[in-house]
């Protein structure tokens, strides 16, 4: 049995608790700790025998903590990774891996001084049955070879302390780290584009058009609409050669009644993904030493990626990503 500590009991960590508790199996949650002191000896109560720590760090070092889930506040990833990395143990965090593209780095340079992998970090896009079958559609060469990618990534609203960056570093980030892992390719540049916007936005430039460069000539566009009210609604065809492949809507029930045919949005992401979530999380509790899923180095790749977008927003240039090369640790297996 796995024994996890949990970093961060806020919404995603309370979500993880409940997961490793009561849908999941091989794991126990042993401790909890969260910069709300009060609220995690709170959730812990519903933990029994889980120990409340003061710190991230005091928790990392608990004799009784086998591997460490992270779900704080973004800005606090590094240090609690870098403290797991330090001590040799399994850490999956939630995306992002860190806030800065040196952050990250340091993360990948501490774990390739550690010689193994240990990190796994939580873009849960690749543990959806949907996109999963999408891949396996790419990869089966039916589609010959993948030419371009249409993307949608709808919220109905986003939070007050969203703000204007948020649109890439947040939310087209998940979709940044989904198109590497779909074509097994580096994205080599970015652009994006500012249609009318949408009066629902307030002061956000809502939505945008993210056009992504892959290095093997692929294009992939990207709308973001993050205040389109109707719902939650995630899109993807892959346009090749010979075919097209994309992503079926997962929903319960399709109603035909009174002249009219009507299915469910999703409300928000732990609707959409609950199974993807689950998934992830089981696969890392079952081989943590081991992990194969998104690494430290998909983690900075991701940044780099999003610092470029972010770049282009404030530029309206195409913006060209750098990275350098990928250590052998990460090496594709």
């Amino acid at each position: 049995m796995l024994r996890v500590g949990v970093i961060g009991t806020g919404m995603i960590g309370q979500d993880h608790l409940r997961r490793m508790t009561r849908v999941l199996a091989g794991a126990t949650v042993t401790a909890v700790s969260d910069v709300d002191v009060d609220l995690a000896k709170r959730v812990a109560d519903g933990l029994p025998g889980a120990t409340v720590h003061l710190t991230g760090e005091e928790l990392v070092a608990d004799p009784r903590v086998d591997a460490v889930v992270v779900c704080s506040w973004g800005p606090t990833h590094e240090q609690y990774v870098l403290a797991a990395i330090a001590v040799g143990k399994p850490v999956f965090c939630e995306k992002p891996l860190a806030t800065t593209e040196e952050a990250c780095r340091r993360i990948v340079d501490a774990e390739v001084a550690r010689g193994r992998r240990l990190v796994q970090v939580g873009y849960m896009r690749r543990y959806d049955p949907a996109y999963r079958a999408l891949k396996a559609a790419v990869d089966g060469g039916e589609l010959g070879d993948p030419l371009m990618m249409h993307c949608a990534h709808r919220n109905a609203g986003v939070p007050g302390f969203y703000e204007k960056e948020s649109i890439i570093t947040d939310t087209a980030v998940h979709e940044i780290d989904m198109v590497r892992w779909m074509f097994d390719d580096e994205i080599s540049a970015a652009q994006v584009l500012k249609p009318r916007r949408n009066r629902n936005g307030g002061d956000l430039q809502d939505p945008l058009l993210l056009i992504l460069e892959m290095a093997g000539g692929a294009l992939v566009d990207v709308e973001l609409s993050v205040n389109i009210r109707y719902g939650y609604d995630i899109r993807g065809e892959v346009v090749g050669e010979n075919g097209t492949a994309s992503l079926s809507s997962p929903v319960p029930v399709v109603v035909r009644a009174g002249g009219q045919v009507s299915s469910p949005v999703a409300l928000d992401w732990r609707e959409r993904f609950a199974r993807a979530y689950d998934i992830e999380l089981q696969e890392w509790i079952d081989t943590p030493f081991d992990p194969t899923g998104p690494s430290a180095w998909d983690g900075y790749a991701a940044a780099v990626v999003s610092d470029a977008a972010v770049a282009a927003l404030r530029t309206g240039e195409r913006v060209t990503v750098s990275l350098p090369e990928r250590p052998p640790l990460y090496e594709l297996r």
